[in-house]
């Protein structure tokens, strides 16, 4: 047993951490509710005082005087103003680490507000990045597997991992291979059975890649394999245009390949940018910024860091590479692109429940303190009115537990 990882290293506490630093961090908002909170305590400590030299001077005793003052003092104390965008983040981060969604910054509820592109990395996003063998042509399509198992078990290519695997899966003897040759870019060859076997590589027009099985001097079969899309990708991808919000696909394999994917999954074919280099995907993002688009980046890789760093929203798969992790502001834990439009969806709520909030704490205050400085609310019920504005707050703030 190896382990990789231990302590503070491992992926559970990277996972808690950034959880932990959400929830303690500050969004715009609550600056400028921290703001407010300044001018207002001592805004509220005159307007008591005024209230006190109002009554007296309106020939009031000094005990409806101080009754007033005092009312003031606690109906107006911020308490609903300051638990109103706290107790909505941790409930909404909370909620998001539950769904497989991590916010590391609460900067980033209110950057979501106007995202109207996704720019999806095709390969290990809405792909599996694994591949995986589509069909197998030939008059004995198991001898044809079979052979070419037996040869690619000794190559460390993908295309090789596939095909073994793909035999394997069909409960086919994989026999060993001597005089193994690599062939590069070519494909391999190798003595099976006492048989030469060669295994040659090639790219199809309809964005397969097939590999033709040959023996004896002559072609008995082929082997298509596919980079299989997720299963959740089309779903993930109906509901962002549910949403309003444009799919684009990114990727540096060939045109073919990316319509074929595209169309699997339901993007349109002018929503597809196919043969960008990994330095060139962050000039992507920003072309289309300078479009005025609001982008966010979805993706898995070390050479997808940049670009999800230069994205109004970076989104890293957390089955991906420890750079892209770094480098995203929200990381999906499952890998599931179902989880884009949730981060997206949850960030939306989390900030209208701020609102919310902030709404209420102000206009509780707004229409609260005239009525005390008026004599028209004794402090016993000014005190029960502050202590029922807080808990509004909190259980408005709760709501975001039933999210789904």
């Amino acid at each position: 047993l190896r382990a990789s990882k231990v302590g503070a290293d491992t992926q559970l506490s990277r996972m808690a951490r950034m959880v932990s630093d959400a929830q303690s961090g500050k969004a715009s908002i609550q600056r400028l509710a921290d703001r407010v909170s300044a001018v207002f305590v001592p805004a509220v400590l005159i307007i008591a005082a005024v209230t006190l030299a109002a009554w007296l001077l309106a020939g009031a005793a000094w005990t409806a005087a101080f009754t007033a003052a005092v009312a003031v003092l606690i109906i107006a104390c911020p308490c609903a103003l300051g638990l109103a965008t706290p107790t909505a983040i941790l409930v909404g981060t909370g909620r998001g680490a539950q769904l497989g969604v991590l916010i590391k910054e609460p900067q980033v509820l209110e950057t979501v507000r106007g995202i109207d592109t996704v720019v999806l990395d095709k390969t290990g996003t809405v792909t599996s990045g694994a591949m995986s063998v589509a069909d197998i042509e030939g008059a004995d399509a198991d001898t044809v597997l079979a052979r070419a198992a037996a040869v690619e078990s000794a190559s460390e290519h993908p295309v090789a991992t596939a095909i073994v695997a793909a035999a394997r899966g069909r409960g086919l003897a994989v026999s060993p291979v001597t005089d193994f040759l690599n062939e590069p870019g070519t494909g391999v060859r190798g003595v099976v059975d006492g048989v030469t076997v060669r295994v040659a590589r090639a790219s199809d027009d309809d964005g397969r890649t097939s590999v033709a099985v040959s023996w004896d001097g002559s072609q008995h079969g082929v082997i298509r394999l596919v980079d299989a899309v997720k299963p959740s990708s089309p779903e993930a991808i109906a509901e962002l245009k549910a949403m309003g919000i444009t799919p684009v696909l990114l990727t540096g394999d060939n045109a073919a390949v990316a319509a074929r994917v595209a169309a699997e999954v339901g993007i349109a074919a002018d929503d597809v940018i196919a043969g960008v280099l990994p330095s060139e995907k962050a000039d992507v993002i920003k072309n289309l910024q300078a479009d005025g688009r609001r982008v966010a980046m979805v993706g898995d890789g070390v050479n997808d860091s940049v670009a999800l760093a230069t994205a109004d929203i970076g989104m890293a798969m957390g089955t991906g590479t420890d750079a892209a992790i770094e480098a995203g502001d929200i990381t999906l834990v499952r890998g599931d692109l179902r989880t884009v439009p949730t981060a997206l969806r949850l960030s939306s709520r989390t900030l209208r429940i701020i609102k919310q909030n902030l709404f209420w704490a102000f206009g509780y205050n707004t229409a609260a303190i005239p009525l005390a400085a008026l004599g028209l609310l004794n402090p016993m019920i000014a005190g029960a009115a502050m202590a029922v504005s807080s808990v509004l707050v909190v259980a408005n703030s709760l709501r975001l537990k039933r999210f789904h």
